[in-house]
């Protein structure tokens, strides 16, 4: 069998944000392949509100305009037209940082192309009920067979899986990539309730303002929370938005290492209050901030696929419920957060979960 791992597409982030550029026009790639490379919005700074106005007394050269945002507790300054953010944050003194770009980790950059295929049905996770929530910050989650019976679902608030915002023919590539995550917490976990919510797009990209106002959507509600994207910064320093959150989260975050085959950190993950998790495979990224490793090669799990009409029009198709095969990190990441789940439903304490599945990882 040939698996995904196999199949060599050299993929940078330059080549990322050329090919999404179209739907996503403000990407830009700060020191492209260069050792402060990262994937940026061009022209955004976050700032805490409350340092909103000594940011924009000392940077009013390059300010075009604020636009603040209640429930992050962070503001985003818009610079005038062909300003850098990195630079302008690293001289401003000040603690402001731009808005990186995080990459969904079945992008394999520079190793492996991430498209799933069809696979058999597996078998179905039991029907449990525990005392345990986790949160899926992904691309949405799908009334899949495994899912749509469960209270939880019903009780949920619902954000479906876009599976075409580009246009263009066929299924986006990280189209469903929520479905599939969900389904492998599930296998691990059956008795986990889980709360979705949208913060990945189904081309595979997000940022940091997302990814913080999701972290705060579930503050305090969840005991586990499973990010499956992350970013690349300039100062391999975690920005100060997704720390101010994940600190903040009361929950064990468990983040996907990256596909990168790399040592330099990703954020959030790379955080030492966060659980990183790789796997034991070429693309995966690796180091002293990796946590955990899981499978990540060719994993079965629950997804949904753009299917044609009855009658064939163009525009009219429907959604067909199955099974997939999918590589990368996103996949070893809900398979350690459904261990460290168990491990809450049995009534070990958070840290001592935590400290139990990162002991048993092999050095």
């Amino acid at each position: 069998m040939v698996s995904d791992v196999d199949l060599v597409d050299v993929v940078s982030l330059a080549e990322i944000a050329e090919r999404c550029r179209a739907e996503q026009p403000d990407l830009t790639v700060h020191d492209p392949g260069g050792p402060q490379e990262c994937l940026l919005r061009s022209g955004e700074l976050l700032v805490r509100s409350d340092g909103v106005p000594m940011a924009v007394d000392r940077l009013r050269r390059w300010v075009d305009r604020v636009e603040d945002a209640a429930d992050l507790v962070f503001a985003r300054i818009r610079l005038r037209p062909g300003e850098e953010p990195v630079r302008i944050a690293a001289d401003s003194g000040l603690a402001v940082a731009p808005n990186h770009v995080h990459v969904g980790s079945p992008i394999m950059i520079g190793t492996a192309r991430p498209l799933p295929r069809s696979a058999p049905p597996p078998p179905a996770p039991a029907e449990e009920t525990w005392d345990v929530t986790a949160a899926v910050l992904d691309t949405g989650l799908d009334p899949h067979p495994w899912f749509a019976g469960r209270e939880w679902f019903a009780a949920s608030e619902h954000s479906p899986e876009v599976l075409d915002a580009d246009g263009r023919p066929g299924q986006d590539r990280q189209a469903g990539h929520g479905t599939f995550v969900t389904g492998v917490l599930l296998t691990h976990a059956p008795g986990v309730r889980v709360r979705h919510r949208r913060v990945l797009s189904s081309l595979g990209l997000t940022d940091d303002a997302t990814v913080a106002a999701g972290l705060r959507a579930v503050r305090g509600t969840v005991d586990v929370i499973v990010l499956t994207a992350g970013c690349h910064t300039a100062d391999d320093t975690c920005p100060p938005v997704l720390r101010h959150e994940v600190e903040r989260s009361g929950a064990t975050v468990v983040a996907a290492a990256g596909n990168g085959a790399t040592t330099r950190p990703v954020w959030p993950a790379a955080l030492p209050t966060v659980v990183a998790v790789g796997a034991d495979a070429p693309f995966s990224n690796h180091g002293p901030w990796v946590d955990a490793i899981a499978p990540a090669v060719d994993v079965t799990s629950s997804f949904v696929r753009l299917a044609p009409s009855a009658d064939a029009v163009p525009g009219t198709e429907t959604r067909e419920y199955g099974y997939a095969r999918w590589s990368g990190t996103s996949f070893a990441a809900p398979r350690v957060a459904a261990d460290i789940a168990r491990l809450l439903h049995l009534g070990v304490p958070p840290a001592e979960a935590v400290r139990q599945v990162t002991a048993l990882q092999p050095t």
